[in-house]
């Protein structure tokens, strides 16, 4: 895979972002490039200039994972980064082969994903894939991230929503941080998966529809995002502060299964029992927890 202006501009952007006096170098007076010289990272990972300057034009086909390693320590890249980096080094490499992936289209969840999915009944419960579509939910999901499920298009879409419909700026409180860590997501994914036709399809519309998906996407960071707090403002219920782990799903590799929770006894968790209530109310006998294939 041609992936070198990838390459470029990532190590590009991590090499401007460390300063000289990180890496105990002296600033000195005549700079003129931002961040560290190519001279610098090269002298700091143990390679020559010319070696690291064909690295960094893209040539980062057949690098060994002890050069890759030095370059991380070099530019101080932290795990996700320099998972990014091996990646990237990955999809260049001739016998790189693509992962097995499904379609969003004919993927199903296991009868008994979905019944583990609705033993969940404290929190939203879902399962997502690398782009950001939710594949099973339980009946809360469908609750919490029920704008997803009214904007056009199959199938409902966290990054979409994010992006271009207006609405997102409610439902996060904090949309500048939602929107770059979805962004790194993505950009994370792009790398792990290369030839993966929809998630490129969606990054390009993306670009295409939102200059603020632009911005971010060209700033090229990455990150892991498995465990943490996000604050959310539920249309019927209010604002909600949340605990969140994911977890990598052993027997389907790229899905990941996320858990919404609230901390026992606080406003949040007794707003989260309202929105089971309004759930119940809402979906009556109704099935909101199948699959969008299912439902397509």
């Amino acid at each position: 895979m041609d992936n070198r202006a990838e390459v470029r501009e990532f190590l590009t952007t991590r090499r401007e972002k460390i300063t000289p006096e990180q890496v105990g170098l002296p600033a000195g007076t005549n700079r003129r490039v931002k961040g560290l010289r190519r001279s610098e990272v090269a002298t700091l990972a143990g390679v020559s200039v010319e070696y690291y300057t064909r690295i960094e034009r893209g040539a980062i086909s057949g690098v060994s994972p002890e050069v890759l390693d030095s370059l991380a320590r070099a530019l101080r890249l932290d795990d996700a980064e320099r998972a990014h980096l091996f990646d990237l080094a990955h999809a260049a490499s001739p016998v790189a082969r693509p992962l097995r992936r499904r379609t969003t289209k004919t993927w199903a969840p296991h009868q008994s994903l979905q019944w583990a999915l609705d033993a969940v009944t404290a929190g939203p419960a879902f399962v997502r894939n690398g782009r950001m579509d939710l594949l099973a939910v339980n009946q809360l999901a469908r609750a919490f991230y029920t704008e997803l499920y009214d904007m056009p298009g199959q199938p409902p879409n966290i990054a979409r929503h994010l992006f271009l419909d207006d609405r997102a700026r409610e439902f996060y409180p904090d949309w500048e941080t939602m929107a770059e860590v979805t962004v790194a997501i993505l950009r994370t994914e792009a790398a792990r998966d290369p030839h993966n036709k929809e998630l490129h399809d969606l990054i390009g519309e993306l670009s295409t529809r939102s200059g603020e998906f632009r911005e971010r996407w060209g700033a090229h960071n990455v990150r892991h995002h498995g465990t943490g707090f996000k604050t959310f403002r539920h249309p019927v219920v209010g604002e909600m502060t949340l605990a969140y782990e994911g977890l990598n799903m052993e027997a389907e590799p790229g899905l990941t299964w996320t858990i919404y929770t609230a901390e026992p006894g606080s406003d949040a968790a007794e707003r989260m029992q309202l929105l089971a209530s309004w759930a119940a109310t809402e979906f009556g006998e109704t099935d909101p927890c199948r699959s969008t294939s299912e439902r397509a």
